[in-house]
């Protein structure tokens, strides 16, 4: 991340949470809402792939998180968690969970027509907070809470990360913040998000200035623990959702200011965005973003490495490229291994390169592949 020259290109894949579920012997739900259990396997699967690091991404969780359990079931291989607020979570065995209102109606939206963003009940709507928090409710936080003071967050939140530094001191461990854009998103949800930037950009600019704030508060809670490096998810800033144009008025300013605060703080700052981002490497280039991840190859996305290395390597680190779906989940074992080894022969030239899959690495991925990931990095990725 330094551009410094290591021993060999580090390998950290981020494993989609069915992984989790389909390859530990925890129950999903105690994988998905217990810290210190999402802590042991987060290391349990990085020592047994051989990763150089994990990326914690979800909150920490108060340890009476069990307390607001009215009942538990088991319904077709399904965990059915019904929460004392009249909230269900549904858990499939190989993907992430969902919640959801009573008679599985949709989790509720703020309406960006009239959304009151000084109203902090607006920060707690069931829909924004699953989405956000990956939580049924904001456990322990006062309902009149401003979520842009670090001091309105419990001592849980960063309990996960402290977890895994301490289980495993020795790896390179990343936070993870949503970006600004994600939060609006998920605040008014996607279709009437999207409608938002067209019909009120100027409402979305003051609630983007509101949920920068809040985002800044957790990258001073996450810093406070020096983390390696903290991402901030930026999954739907791509061409297949927003126009450059776009990406420049609500996404790179927004973003630059989590960038400069994680800077600022000591630690290492990179971007998750998912698909076509080709055509907005040279505006994330203007920012202070330290390195970008996924990088999507066609077809998923548009990022030829060989490119974006000659005219980005000295700029950013770059983290992925590995077709995810393609030349990992469904791919033959020569496919893979050829992939792999192109990945390890641009990305190696003078350092800045993570070996990794684009984005998450699919439930459904066979662990021998994962480890012979490690060991054809070990292998070929020596300087």
């Amino acid at each position: 991340m330094n551009h410094r020259q290591p021993d060999r290109v580090p390998v950290m894949c981020q494993l989609a949470l069915g992984h989790y579920f389909l390859n530990c012997a925890d129950s999903p739900s105690r994988i998905w809402f217990d810290g210190e259990t999402f802590a042991r396997v987060l290391v349990e699967l990085q020592q047994k792939y051989g990763f150089d690091g994990v990326l914690v991404n979800l909150p920490g969780r108060p340890p009476d998180w069990r307390s607001c359990v009215k009942s538990q079931q088991k319904v077709d291989n399904r965990e059915h968690l019904q929460w004392a607020s009249g909230l269900e979570t549904i858990f499939p065995p190989d993907d992430n969970a969902q919640t959801y209102r009573p008679g599985r109606a949709p989790l509720e939206r703020a309406d960006y027509r009239s959304v009151d963003i000084d109203d902090p009940a607006t920060y707690r709507l069931s829909g924004y907070v699953w989405n956000t928090w990956h939580a049924p409710e904001l456990w322990g936080i006062d309902p009149q809470a401003d979520l842009c003071d670090p001091a309105a967050y419990p001592a849980w939140f960063t309990g996960t990360l402290k977890a895994v530094q301490r289980l495993a001191p020795d790896i390179s461990i990343h936070a993870e913040v949503f970006s600004p854009f994600t939060h609006l998103m998920e605040l008014f949800g996607y279709e009437q998000g999207l409608l938002a930037l067209v019909d009120e950009p100027d409402k979305c600019h003051e609630v983007l200035a509101v949920l920068t704030r809040n985002v800044l508060a957790q990258v001073q809670l996450y810093a406070a623990c020096q983390p390696d490096a903290i991402l901030v998810s930026s999954a739907f800033a791509g061409a297949g959702f927003i126009s450059r144009r776009m990406y420049e008025e609500f996404v790179a300013p927004y973003e630059d200011e989590i960038f400069l605060a994680i800077n600022r703080a000591g630690s290492k700052s990179y971007v998750h965005t998912c698909g076509a981002i080709g055509d907005r490497l040279d505006l994330m280039s203007k920012t202070s973003v330290d390195g970008i991840d996924t990088l999507d190859p066609p077809p998923l996305g548009t990022v030829h490495l060989e490119e974006a290395k000659s005219t980005y390597g000295r700029r950013f680190f770059f983290k992925g490229n590995l077709d995810a779906v393609n030349e990992m989940l469904h791919a033959d074992d020569g496919t893979f291994e050829r992939a792999v080894e192109e990945r390890i022969r641009i990305g190696k030239p003078g350092g800045g390169y993570i070996l990794s899959s684009a984005c998450s690495v699919a439930p459904h991925v066979k662990p021998e592949r994962l480890k012979r990931l490690t060991a054809l990095a070990t292998q070929l990725g020596r300087y």
